[in-house]
Parts: C-alpha cells; sequence; structure tokens
C-alpha cells in the first residue's frame, strides 16, 4: 500500500466542519454510486415531487409528500448501514441472527414504502378527483 494513501486515512474525530462535511459528501456519494436501491428511490421521490408541483397539489399536500419521500430514503439508509455493519461483522458466513438483521432493516424498508404509497395514493387520489 502506497505509505502517503496510507497517512492520509483519518482515524480520528473531525477537526473542523469543512472536514465532517467532506466525509457526509462521501457517504451520499457512497449511496448514490454504489447502492442500485438508493438510486431507485432518489429517482422515485423526484418523480413524485415533480407529480406533485405539476399537479399543484397544495402546500400542506405536498408537505406530507417531502415527508413520505423522506422516510422511505432515511429507511433505505439505515438498511444500507445495517448490511455494511453486518458484512463488516461476519463477513461472507451464514450466519441466523446476520439474516434478520438485514432482513428487519430491509422489512423497514418495505413498511416505509408502504406508507409512503398510502400517503401518495390519499395526496393523489383526492387532486385527481378534484380535476375529474
Amino acid at each position: 500500500m502506497n505509505m502517503d494513501l496510507k497517512n492520509k486515512r483519518q482515524t480520528s474525530k473531525n477537526k473542523n466542519f469543512c472536514q465532517a462535511f467532506g466525509h457526509a459528501w462521501d457517504g451520499l456519494t457512497t449511496l448514490c454510486c454504489n447502492e442500485r436501491n438508493f438510486r431507485f428511490h432518489l429517482v422515485t421521490t423526484a418523480v413524485v415531487l415533480t407529480a406533485g408541483l405539476t399537479m399543484r397539489v397544495g402546500y400542506f399536500k405536498f408537505l406530507w409528500l417531502v415527508l413520505a419521500c423522506y422516510l422511505v430514503l432515511q429507511a433505505e439508509v439505515i438498511n444500507t448501514l445495517a448490511e455494511y455493519l453486518v458484512d463488516l461483522t461476519i463477513g461472507s458466513q451464514y450466519n441466523d441472527l446476520a439474516k434478520k438483521i438485514k432482513d428487519i432493516a430491509a422489512g423497514w424498508v418495505l413498511f416505509s414504502t408502504m406508507l409512503a404509497i398510502v400517503i401518495g395514493l390519499i395526496v393523489f387520489g383526492t387532486t385527481i378527483i378534484k380535476l375529474i
């Protein structure tokens, strides 16, 4: 391993806001570049929010759409963290507890998505009925 690269790896607390922001940006980049499901949820969020703006659902209903999309994205981030932590802990070995942890984290994403769908149906359903 290159000695310069090894010396640049940070193992201590962030020294300033810019350094912390850089690490946070790296995390978002990792999510967007490496996690297919996160990208899918981002695209879905863009479609839903664009539809909300296009259909002029109103400020309060639009906030519900934003909240629903945020909850799904947040659940996907937690799911990804759980997967990475489990993989870091057990490696490529199979473990029943690790499977449960990953399944529960994925279930959280599914639950959040179902709630977002219900919110979307309520928001867009009433708006479509008003347009008809």
